[in-house]
């Protein structure tokens, strides 16, 4: 959709998902923050998937669950619009998702009986966070 401002001079009106009008100049990634738009994007689209304990084992409270699988959903979608559109908030809401994941995995460290597995997961989520946040706002080099 395009306008006109003068005698034939098209401009574009076109909204963009992060709000603006217009054509808006934006920085490609460094390769650090496409590393880490990728490796974010995975695990968001693993924790989409519920885990289920092992057979006769318990797990976490459903609440958590399902805020995880949320999360994934909405970090997935993230690392989706902060690729196509290069808007910094895209990046950001990814990296929020992540931390908030990461929050809710800290319990497997502290409770008592917890299989395994979910220590594992709580340990590889933890490390996982902080590599893709330190990798999401690595600055360009010059």
């Amino acid at each position: 959709m395009s306008a006109t401002t003068g005698p034939g001079e098209p401009v574009s009106t076109a909204a963009h998902l992060d709000g603006a009008t217009g054509a808006v100049a934006r920085p490609a990634p460094s390769r650090a923050q496409r590393a880490g738009l990728v490796v974010g994007g995975l695990f968001c689209a693993l924790m989409a998937v519920p885990m289920s304990p092992p057979d006769g084992e318990t797990g976490p409270p459903l609440a958590i669950i399902v805020l995880v699988c949320a999360l994934g959903v909405v970090g997935l979608v993230a690392a989706v619009l902060a690729w196509r559109t290069r808007a910094p908030v895209w990046r950001r809401v990814l990296a929020g998702v992540l931390l908030v994941n990461a929050v809710s995995a800290l319990p497997a460290f502290f409770v008592p009986g917890v299989p395994l597995l979910f220590v594992v997961y709580g340990a590889v989520t933890e490390v996982l966070t902080v590599l893709v946040v330190v990798l999401l706002f690595s600055g360009r080099r010059r």
